[in-house]
C-alpha cells in the first residue's frame, strides 16, 4: 500500500485488536521516520487517538524476528530505552526539533502541550547540570529561479533561503510562512540570549508564555507581543533583535545557517524531515511525545548511579531497594545499606556515610572506618590508636558490634572506654578476656569464649545458661515447672533492666546533645546568659 504510512498502519493494527506494533523496513538503511512530513485534516485525526506501542525497527531485525517465529520459537520483545540510548557519562545531551506554529492541525497540538508538560522536568535536569538541551527549528529554502515569486516573498526571508510553509495553507489571507520563520529565529535567540547568561531554560518559559499569550488565533502571533513575553522573562531585548539580524538581507542569516547544517544526518542520527523530532545522546528517539516516554528516554542516557532524583520518582522507576534492600549488605542498627537504586535497577555499592567509604563487596559486608573517626574528632585520640582501631572495626564489624567502640561520658565530657573495653580512652582502649579473669561462666557446668567486647557462656548437655544468675538450668519440661518460672522471672527482670538502661541512656545523650546544640548558637544568637556580650558587641557595630 503505498500510502500506508507509519502511524496508519498503527491506527488499522490497533482497530484490530492489536497490543503493540513492530514495522520492519523493507530496506536495508539508516532509520528514519515512516510517517509523512504532512498530512490532510481527515487522514490525521486518527494520530491523536493511538494508545498502543510501536516501534519502527531495521529490516535485518525484522528477518530475524520472523525466522524465530516461523521455527515455532517463543519471542519475547521488550520495547525498553533503557539499553537503547547510549549512556557515556552523567550527562545527557538531548535536541528537539520544534516549531512555533501553533495552526498546523494534531501534531502542533500535540507539540504544545508536550512542551507545556515537560517544562517542569526539562528546568530540573537543566538546573541541577544534569542535561544539555538544544532547541532547533527546521527551515527550507526557495529555489532560485522562484526567489522572486510571491509565494517564495511571502514564505521566506533572506531572500528566499530560509522558508517555512503557511500556516493556513492559503497564500490570500491569513499568517504568512515567513512569519513562522521570524518566530522560529526570535525563539532561537532567545535560547541563545539566555545561554550567554548561563540560564538556557528561559527558552522553556519563553516558549510556553508565547503558546498562551501570543496565539494566531486570537491575532496575536506578532512582534510587539513577543517583545512583552520577552521583558516579562527579564532578557535583554536589544541583544535578541541583533541576533535576529535583517530579514531582508540578501545574506545568509547566520543562526537559521547553522540550524540547516545541523539538520543533515550525523553518526547513528539520519537527517532531521519531520516535526517534532527528538534526539537523546544523538540518537533519533522513536516514541510517542508524552512527558513520561520522553523523561525515561532521557533517562536513560545517565551512566547507572548518576541518574538525578526527578528519574526516580515513582511515576518514572521503581525503588527496587525498598524490599529486603534489594539483597544487598544493610546494617539495621546504623539503617544502613549498600543498596542503591538507578534507572536501570539497583546495583549492590558499600555506602559513603559522613564523608567515610565503606569497602566490601556490597552483597555480604562492607566495612567502615567512621567510629574510630569519630573518636579521633570527638576524643582526639592519638592517631596510631586511631589506626589500630580502624584494623580492629575491619576485622569485628561484621559481627555487629562496631557501634559499641566509642563512649562519651555525658555528665564530665571525658572520653571512656566503652563496657568491655579497658584503658583511659584516649590512649588505649584494649578487649577484656572476661574468661582469663574469671569474672563470667563460674558455675560447674559452665564454658566460656571471650568476644569482641563480650563474652558468651554455654552450658553442658541440654542445658540452658542463665547469665544473671551464673548457672545453667534444664531446657526440657521433665525438671519442673518450677524452673521455667524461674527463667520467666530472669528473663522479665533483664527486659526491665535493659528499659531502665535505655531511658537513662536517652537522656544523659539529649542533655549531651543540647549543651552542643547550645555552644553552637552561642555563636550566632544571644542566650540567657550572654546579653551584655550582645550589647557590646551592637554597640561596637555602631
Amino acid at each position: 500500500m503505498p500510502d500506508c504510512f507509519f502511524a496508519l498502519k498503527v491506527w488499522n493494527a490497533q482497530n484490530a485488536g492489536a497490543s503493540a506494533v513492530l514495522v520492519a523496513d523493507d530496506i536495508d538503511e539508516a532509520l528514519i521516520t515512516m510517517d509523512r512530513p504532512e498530512e490532510d485534516g481527515s487522514s490525521a485525526i486518527y494520530i491523536e487517538n493511538i494508545t498502543i506501542p510501536s516501534a519502527l525497527i531495521a529490516r535485518s531485525f525484522g528477518e530475524t524476528l520472523k525466522q524465530a517465529i516461523s521455527s515455532g520459537e517463543m519471542v519475547n520483545v521488550n520495547l525498553d530505552w533503557r539499553e537503547s540510548v547510549p549512556h557515556p557519562d552523567d550527562r545527557v545531551e538531548y535536541e528537539l526539533w520544534t516549531n512555533s506554529n501553533d495552526e498546523c492541525g494534531v501534531k502542533c497540538d500535540m507539540l504544545m502541550d508536550f512542551v507545556k508538560n515537560f517544562k517542569g522536568a526539562a528546568q530540573i535536569l537543566e538546573k541541577g547540570g544534569y542535561t544539555l538541551f538544544t532547541p532547533h527549528y527546521i527551515t527550507w529554502y526557495c529555489p532560485q529561479t522562484f526567489t522572486i515569486s510571491k509565494q517564495c516573498k511571502s514564505q521566506c526571508i533572506n531572500h528566499g533561503r530560509y522558508c517555512a510553509p503557511d500556516p493556513e495553507q492559503d497564500f490570500s489571507s491569513g499568517y504568512e510562512g515567513k512569519d513562522v520563520v521570524l518566530e522560529n529565529l526570535r525563539q532561537l535567540c532567545v535560547f541563545k540570549v539566555a545561554n550567554e547568561t548561563e540560564k538556557p531554560w528561559i527558552w522553556w518559559d519563553y516558549v510556553t508564555d508565547f503558546q498562551i499569550r501570543c496565539p494566531m488565533n486570537e491575532k496575536k502571533y506578532n512582534k510587539e507581543c513577543a517583545d512583552e513575553v520577552i521583558k516579562s522573562l527579564g532578557l535583554d531585548l536589544r541583544k535578541i533583535h541583533t541576533c535576529m539580524g535583517d530579514p531582508n538581507a540578501d545574506s545568509d542569516n547566520s543562526v537559521l545557517k547553522e540550524e540547516q547544517d545541523a539538520q543533515i544526518g550525523k553518526g547513528s542520527r539520519g537527517d532531521v524531515t519531520i516535526l517534532p523530532t527528538l534526539v537523546v545522546n544523538n540518537r533519533q528517539y522513536r516514541g510517542k511525545l508524552e512527558k513520561g516516554a520522553v523523561l525515561k528516554a532521557i533517562c536513560s542516557g545517565f551512566e547507572e548511579t548518576t541518574e538525578p532524583a526527578v528519574c526516580l520518582s515513582d511515576d518514572v522507576e521503581t525503588n527496587e531497594c525498598l524490599e529486603n534492600n534489594g539483597g544487598c549488605w544493610h546494617d539495621n542498627t546504623a539503617n544502613v545499606t549498600a543498596c542503591k537504586d538507578t534507572f536501570r535497577g539497583r546495583v549492590c555499592e558499600c555506602p559513603l556515610v559522613d564523608g567515610v567509604q565503606f569497602k566490601g563487596d556490597g552483597y555480604t559486608s562492607c566495612v567502615g572506618s567512621h567510629i574510630a573517626q569519630f573518636w579521633a574528632r570527638v576524643c582526639q585520640v592519638d592517631q596510631g590508636v586511631v589506626r589500630s582501631i580502624m584494623e580492629d572495626v575491619g576485622m569485628k564489624a561484621e559481627m555487629g558490634i562496631h557501634s559499641q567502640l566509642v563512649w562519651l561520658d555525658s555528665e564530665n565530657g571525658k572520653c571512656a572506654c566503652p563496657s568491655g573495653f579497658k584503658g583511659d580512652g584516649v590512649k588505649s582502649c584494649e578487649d577484656i578476656d572476661e574468661c582469663k579473669e574469671k569474672k563470667a561462666c563460674q558455675c560447674p557446668e559452665c564454658s566460656c569464649k571471650n568476644t569482641w567486647g563480650s563474652y558468651e557462656c554455654s552450658c553442658s548437655g541440654d542445658r540452658l545458661y542463665i547469665r544473671d544468675h551464673d548457672t545453667c538450668i534444664s531446657k526440657t519440661a521433665a525438671e519442673g515447672r518450677s524452673s521455667w518460672t524461674v527463667v520467666w522471672v530472669v528473663l522479665l527482670g533483664l527486659a526491665m533492666a535493659a528499659g531502665g538502661a535505655y531511658l537513662v541512656y536517652k537522656y544523659r545523650w539529649r542533655s549531651y546533645m543540647d549543651s552542643e546544640i547550645r555552644a553552637i548558637m552561642a555563636q550566632y544568637m544571644p542566650l540567657d546568659n550572654q546579653s551584655e556580650v550582645v550589647n557590646d558587641a551592637n554597640e561596637n557595630r555602631a
